[in-house]
């Protein structure tokens, strides 16, 4: 079947090309005639309506010379001026616009004379009005000499009129024309566009077979692969949970032996030196000096021993509860930092696997912020729920764009599986220069 579809495909292909190339060669060639006849056709507007604006604007010169002469009142004269000067704005535009028509350039010049000649007998009327030439200006009002000038510029104003009313019927068959060719040619590609769409859908209907089977064959491989993707993730997912859980246990057993081991060896260390001291009283003073300086280092490695086993495994969490632990917790840190905690802790009720994820959750809080927040103030907040709890830890640090969390992160990453794996849910919301709060979600019978 496919083999019968190459030789449709390799004639339809053609054939859609060629279609659109003549398409394309059609609209330009219309475009380009259909452009330079728009162009004609607007010049020659332009021109016909300058040649009828500068008939008025002569008549409004006239008139208001008229009205001058016949009363002496010069507020006549106002239209009279405004008409000289857009008589010469006008002149220069007709110019340009014949500078592109030699055949039409010396009926403008002839134009152009016999206005410049009309507007010189009204001035000269006009200067011998103002100067009281009473008989002058009579004379040339009673003369056809203004007559003839207007009648010469009427007959000049319609022969360049003609000319373009002329080219802009030009122009209009020009546009006919290049309708016609576009009707023509889209005509004729809407075929050849028919017959290759049908030879398209003969090879369509061909292939659409074979490409619901490859559908079919993907969908089948692509659910295949989602399931073993939902497996591995279950797995890995199961394996961060037992490491997880190992960690703590190992963390756990190792807390207990540094309790049980290392503090019985560090308090007999210090039982020794209280009996030498004991001894020694009064008789070698630079001993009893020495024997003080090994209580209070014996004194200091039980304290960090205490914290080590605390930091390992909170025993807090199993005599005092999460609240007092968190409190305890909150205390240290604020000592060893210099960062001012404030907590606002409600008590809550959650098993011993849930509390240590809010407790772990808040130790590495605490610890990220003095790694790399630049805070002054921290708030840990813990809120009751009838059916969930509820932790926040919000600091006033620089604070960092949260969707530039880059895969490595793996502090932000174990708090978000250990949160998850309690069936809970982890919030980070951070601006630049506005803090950060890591929040958490957790169910109470997780």
């Amino acid at each position: 079947m496919k083999n019968f579809a190459l030789p449709k495909m390799a004639i339809s292909m053609p054939l859609a090309v060629l279609a659109a190339a003549f398409l394309i060669f059609i609209n330009e060639v219309s475009f380009q005639q259909s452009t330079t006849a728009v162009a004609n056709f607007e010049q020659a507007q332009q021109t016909r309506n300058a040649i009828n604006q500068l008939i008025r604007q002569v008549l409004d010169a006239e008139t208001g010379q008229r009205g001058y002469l016949l009363t002496g009142d010069l507020r006549y004269l106002a239209p009279y001026h405004a008409a000289v000067g857009d008589i010469s704005e006008n002149l220069d535009l007709l110019r340009k616009l014949f500078i592109a028509e030699p055949s039409q350039l010396n009926d403008f010049d002839i134009l152009s004379r016999h206005v410049s000649q009309k507007m010189a007998e009204m001035d000269l009327s006009v200067r011998m009005r103002r100067d009281g030439n009473e008989d002058g200006w009579k004379f040339v009002l009673t003369t056809d000499v203004g007559k003839e000038q207007m009648d010469a510029i009427r007959e000049q104003s319609s022969k360049l009129s003609a000319t373009s009313i002329q080219k802009m019927e030009k122009g209009q068959s020009q546009i006919k024309k290049a309708l016609q060719l576009s009707r023509i040619g889209i005509a004729a590609t809407a075929l050849v566009g028919l017959l290759a769409f049908y030879m398209y859908l003969i090879q369509t209907k061909v292939l659409l077979a074979s490409g619901q089977r490859e559908q079919e064959a993907l969908e089948r491989e692509r659910d295949l692969l989602e399931k073993q993707v939902r497996d591995r993730t279950a797995s890995l997912a199961e394996l961060a949970t037992h490491l997880q859980n190992v960690r703590e246990d190992e963390r756990g057993h190792l807390a207990r032996e540094l309790h049980d081991e290392l503090g019985a060896l560090l308090t007999a260390a210090k039982l020794d030196v209280a009996r030498l001291k004991s001894r020694l009283a009064g008789n070698l003073p630079e001993a009893l000096e020495r024997l003080e300086h090994l209580t209070r280092t014996l004194n200091t490695g039980i304290a960090l021993k205490r914290r080590i086993v605390e930091d390992l495994r909170p025993s807090s969490l199993s005599h005092l509860g999460l609240v007092a632990s968190l409190e305890i917790l909150a205390r240290e840190f604020e000592e060893r930092s210099g960062l001012s905690i404030a907590t606002d802790l409600e008590t809550v009720e959650l098993g011993g696997a849930a509390q240590l994820t809010v407790y772990r959750l808040v130790q590495e809080s605490l610890t990220n912020i003095a790694k790399y927040a630049n805070a002054t103030q921290v708030e840990i907040s813990l809120h009751d729920f009838e059916s969930y709890i509820s932790i926040d830890v919000k600091d006033d640090g620089q604070g960092f764009k949260v969707e530039s969390i880059s895969p490595g992160s793996h502090g932000l990453a174990g708090m978000r599986h250990r949160v998850e794996a309690a069936g809970g849910k982890l919030t980070v919301t951070s601006t630049e220069g506005d803090g950060t709060q890591v929040g958490a979600v957790l169910p109470k019978d997780a």
